[in-house]
């Protein structure tokens, strides 16, 4: 039976200190809101930012979206205090910074499970050092709560001494061993984020990188960048209407007991059906969700 895959089109990055910001994310077509303590809050701000974000979790009012909160590093002064707070409000996950070796993953899941929190809160990780790429392969299955990963293309690219390009060649091998990895372990993967906001040409074609190179989604840093890239990663009416063609064919081959089958001259397998089925439940979960 096809798998009924969550839309994360778009994870969008919003500061824990900033109350506006919060209240306005219900009103936003973010398919994953990220509530963030750790880069977007200054040090002396980081005890009001982490008690705003426990109230707004608890209050439950982001409607349809996945609400991550993102804490400070395992290393820092605040992870603790952090995971301790944020934890038993029950976000849906608790994404985590700098990690970078399956120790790193066996010590959050140790801090999660002291504080209490829900069943169904998972971890997710960012995927943002040269040892977390390098480690990839075992860093992903290391918990069978770690359930999703960002890339931090920003932090990647200064630890490599990378030039930001357009079409992100310096980070391609990193980024396509760290999708490699995620994707053996059969968990999701979500793109960085695009630092120019005025650069919308830039930002709609690293959009349709990341959907071509296979991300669930791309990470925001502000609403003007969500319809592209919600856009970008929802199927077209083409692809759909071709995804009903490859499984329509395939059963009707199937049922008159052929074992060859071609859709507009290519040939149909049970990988082409698979993924046509996985990309229609995809497009139906979208289109049921409300603005």
């Amino acid at each position: 039976m096809a798998s009924s895959p969550r839309p994360r089109r778009t994870a969008l990055y919003l500061p824990g200190e900033n109350a506006r910001a919060l209240e306005k994310a219900a009103g936003l077509p973010a398919d994953v809101v990220v509530l963030d303590l750790e880069d977007s809050v200054t040090p002396e701000a980081k005890g009001a930012a982490r008690r705003r974000v426990a109230e707004a979790v608890r209050a439950e009012g982001f409607g349809h979206r996945e609400v991550l909160v993102r804490v400070n590093g395992l290393e820092t002064p605040w992870f603790h205090d952090d995971m301790a707070a944020i934890a038993p409000t029950g976000p849906d996950g608790i994404l985590v910074p700098k990690v970078s070796r399956p120790s790193d993953v066996h010590a959050v899941e140790d801090a999660l499970d002291l504080a209490a929190p829900p069943a169904d809160t998972m971890l997710w990780a960012m995927l943002e050092t040269s040892r977390a790429v390098l480690d990839a392969t075992s860093l992903v299955s290391a918990s069978s709560r770690l359930v999703g990963f960002m890339l931090g293309t920003n932090d990647l690219a200064r630890e490599l001494r990378a030039v930001h390009v357009p079409g992100r060649g310096p980070l391609l091998p990193a980024i396509a061993w760290c999708l490699l990895a995620v994707r053996d372990a059969g968990k999701v993967v979500i793109d960085g984020v695009f630092n120019d906001l005025d650069d919308h040409d830039g930002f709609a074609a690293e959009c349709q990188q990341a959907r071509e190179l296979g991300f669930d989604g791309k990470s925001v840093i502000h609403p003007r960048q969500l319809e592209v890239a919600n856009a970008a990663f929802t199927p077209g009416a083409e692809e759909v209407e071709h995804a009903r063609e490859v499984i329509a064919a395939f059963d009707e081959a199937t049922t008159a007991g052929r074992g060859v089958v071609t859709v507009r001259g290519r040939l149909v397998e049970n990988l082409h059906v698979e993924e046509a089925r996985r990309l229609l439940a995809l497009a139906e979960r979208i289109s049921a969700r409300p603005g």
